[in-house]
């Protein structure tokens, strides 16, 4: 008897006149693989050049059916064991990747991301770059890389230091989860429809004429909540806290004042790394001032000296990915330790970059 043929775990369709990616892999969450990253860059290039094309949808799966989770991120489990084993495919990752993103961000044609469920790293980046975002009320937005070690890329310095006054800092930093509306508010989306609706349009935009690429995405618009409720930030707050100088600066701000918001948020960054919660403050500043090709680029360096400059066990990336997903005791041992203790060397190093730029993997990006 033959042994069943597993599913793939992404599914690009030409429905219509729209380009279908649907990511298939649910038991992960839909966190993105390296043959994930190549069959939906596949699929982006033959379709950049069909006319027969319009527009592109990309969506998820749940254990469920369709939709309910978007892409948890990128497969950290396969990033600890490649980092342990001097795994060049783990190079690899990162170049196709982030490769991916400016495709998307700078994809001539209207690309539409349904950020239902789980939407956090490596999902942010096939999202961000869209020309429509749409959340739901299950959405749960995120860049938490801090928390395992690791920065937010895959454009998130370009994508979160473009967010209004220091909102940027604040989310890079926390690592905080946002729902549907908040990610609107922050503008990290453009549109919010009930999750229970999603099925019914994806299955209209294959049997809907269509005269061109913005007609897909006015349909799209035509099934989303015109007034959805409004979410705040405490902007004035992360606007004093975060435009410090340092995370020590920010971090002792947060500890001498009385409100809750800042006990908390203080709370939160102790638990985070230290080391990278220097890098990430001054990854996004430097990333205000940048374009995306060069920003991703500069993510590359950055991840690079993730896993090299304390190669193996001694990376903070490996051994945050170890407290959380593979011992999963929730106790990672920071180096340094204390947000007071990171001194500058150490975070200059990771900004020197590694690559000649005649040599840089992402070179080619326009």
């Amino acid at each position: 008897m033959n042994a069943p043929v597993a599913e793939p775990h992404v599914i690009t369709e030409v429905r219509g006149r729209v380009g279908c990616i649907t990511l298939n892999r649910p038991k992960a969450l839909n966190a993105l693989s390296l043959g994930m990253i190549r069959d939906i860059s596949a699929a982006l290039l033959a379709w950049r050049d069909d006319a027969q094309v319009l527009a592109v949808a990309v969506r998820g799966t749940n254990k469920e059916g369709p939709f309910g989770a978007l892409c948890a991120g990128g497969d950290i489990r396969f990033f600890h064991q490649a980092a342990l084993a001097g795994n060049p495919e783990l190079e690899d990752f990162f170049t196709e990747e982030y490769a991916l993103n400016h495709l998307i961000h700078t994809y001539p044609k209207p690309y539409i991301a349904f950020m239902d469920g789980i939407c956090m790293g490596g999902g942010m980046g096939i999202s961000q770059g869209a020309s429509l975002r749409i959340v739901t009320e299950r959405s749960k937005i995120a860049m938490p890389e801090t928390g395992i070690g690791l920065f937010p890329d895959v454009g998130g310095g370009y994508f979160l230091s473009r967010c209004t006054g220091r909102l940027g800092e604040y989310l890079a930093l926390t690592g905080l989860v946002l729902d549907g509306v908040q990610a609107l508010a922050a503008g990290l989306a453009d549109a919010v429809m009930d999750s229970g609706r999603q099925v019914g349009l994806w299955d209209s935009l294959g049997s809907t004429p269509y005269e061109n690429g913005e007609a897909v995405e006015r349909w799209c618009l035509n099934h989303v909540q015109k007034l959805p409720a409004k979410a705040g930030f405490p902007q004035a707050d992360i606007d004093r806290t975060f435009s410090l100088d340092s995370v020590a600066a920010i971090v002792a701000a947060l500890e001498a004042a009385p409100d809750d918001w800042s006990r908390d948020t203080a709370a939160l960054l102790r638990k985070r790394s230290p080391l990278m919660l220097h890098v990430v403050l001054e990854q996004v500043r430097r990333a205000r001032g940048m374009g995306l090709a060069d920003e991703l680029r500069m993510e590359r360096d950055l991840v690079r000296r993730c896993f090299h400059l304390r190669p193996g066990n001694a990376s903070e990336t490996v051994e945050g990915i170890r407290a959380l997903a593979v011992d999963k005791d929730h106790a990672p041992r920071w180096n340094p330790s204390r947000i007071e203790d990171v001194d500058s060397a150490q975070v200059q190093a990771f900004f020197d970059g590694p690559w000649p730029a005649s040599a840089h993997p992402l070179k080619h990006l326009g």
